[in-house]
């Protein structure tokens, strides 16, 4: 796997890949981020509109491939998540990103560019927040670690074990709703000795419980070498009261399965939120003491 870094001094190119979103957002980013010590370039197509998408699948190809061609720009962020990442990341040339390989930083519905970037291309990228998040990003110390190429602690406070065990192998994953189309995309073997992470937002319950119960019955978990579940809030209920609750349903989908298992794990939408280099590999240990993931 390549793995490309970011350093202060280097140079952010930042487009939106999915829904449209608010200039005012990303230029508070951009001066938060300059601050820092990065240059930001902002991508035009950044603020286009088509009905709720940041443009056309073409526009988004066209700012993905001048930010990534660039020689002058290191890394690429997702400008925010929605919808309609999946409809342009076909029209990619992955094998062409080898060629300059970059750190592609974003999570939501972006699960879907980075994880055909690490199947196809064999380039890590970073499951964490969108650019327009960055200024109330409470783990930005340890992000920033993880692009300068350090291996910082992943605090697992509050995080529950499931089931017990040890796994290492690379990390995959990412926001389920979208996830789960990618074995379908990209092959069931990409999960192969993975520790797989998943996590969700506005979902119901009953939709999660469907979701997982696919996952589990077309045989992904047992392709895994171990899981690990983040943040599901918030959670609606819109219609009939399910009756299970989330803790019901990830013990249900995983029951039986001989790896480590955990979930309530610090990362999602919802509160802390510490970022994952998918496609590098990490060790996952569990017992009934402790939960500990490390990168190797």
């Amino acid at each position: 796997m390549i793995h490309p870094l970011l350093k202060r001094g280097q140079t952010i190119g930042v487009f939106a890949p999915s829904s449209h979103v608010e200039r005012e957002a990303i230029e508070i980013a951009q001066t938060f981020m300059e601050a820092r010590g990065y240059k930001v370039i902002i991508h035009p197509q950044t603020f286009a509109r088509y009905n709720q998408s940041a443009g056309t699948p073409e526009q988004k190809l066209k700012a993905f491939n001048d930010l990534w061609h660039d020689p002058g720009i290191h890394a690429i962020w997702a400008a925010g998540g929605g919808n309609r990442a999946m409809h342009w990341v076909d029209l990619i040339d992955f094998q062409a990103l080898r060629q300059t390989p970059k750190a592609l930083i974003g999570f939501s519905d972006v699960t879907a560019i980075l994880n055909n970037l690490c199947a196809r291309a064999g380039i890590i990228s970073y499951h964490g927040p969108t650019f327009g998040r960055l200024p109330k990003y409470e783990q930005m110390d340890h992000l920033l670690a993880l692009l300068a190429d350090e291996k910082p602690a992943y605090p697992m406070d509050g995080a529950k074990m499931i089931t017990q065990g040890k796994a290492q192998g690379p990390l995959i994953g990412g926001n389920l709703s979208v996830f789960q189309y990618m074995p379908a995309l990209l092959g069931h073997d990409f999960l192969n000795g993975a520790i797989l992470f998943l996590e969700d937002c506005q979902e119901e319950l009953s939709r999660i419980d469907r979701m997982l119960f696919v996952m589990r019955r077309s045989g992904l978990f047992d392709k895994c070498a171990g899981i690990i579940f983040g943040s599901f809030d918030p959670i609606p209920e819109t219609g009939k009261p399910f009756g299970f609750t989330l803790d019901d349903i990830i013990r249900e989908h995983t029951h039986g399965l001989s790896m480590p298992v955990v979930m309530n794990a610090p990362f999602g939408h919802a509160g802390m939120f510490y970022t994952y280099p998918l496609g590098a590999t990490a060790m996952l240990e569990t017992s009934q003491s402790f939960v500990n993931l490390t990168l190797r």
